[in-house]
């Protein structure tokens, strides 16, 4: 498996600077850099605190078979806000959302 090939791919798919990722996985941006580039191996620690600040498990992160898509900040937040809703709220949502598309 190829890490850095990973980390880059995930963090571009989801819209994730590597400043931003840095601020939420207290990484240096140096250190992400060099993690992409593949000029580093990350310590099991590193890479989970990635993958937290991703909003992935370690099993996505380190799972190069997975087919699935990943979702951009606005998307996250969408689903986030979503998931927070009553169940009344959730389907009126759905609902005038499908009047949109």
């Amino acid at each position: 498996m190829d890490i850095s090939k990973r980390l880059k791919e995930i963090r571009k798919a989801k819209e994730i600077s590597v400043y931003k990722l840095s601020q939420l996985s207290g990484v240096s941006e140096t250190h992400i850099r060099d993690l992409e580039r593949g000029d580093r191996n990350p310590s099991l620690d590193t890479i989970s605190k990635i993958a937290v600040a991703m909003g992935l498990s370690l099993p996505e992160l380190l799972n190069e078979t997975d087919s699935a898509t990943y979702l951009n900040y606005k998307e996250q937040t969408l689903v986030e806000c979503f998931r927070n809703l009553s169940d009344d709220k959730a389907d009126a949502l759905l609902a005038f959302l499908k009047t949109l598309s």
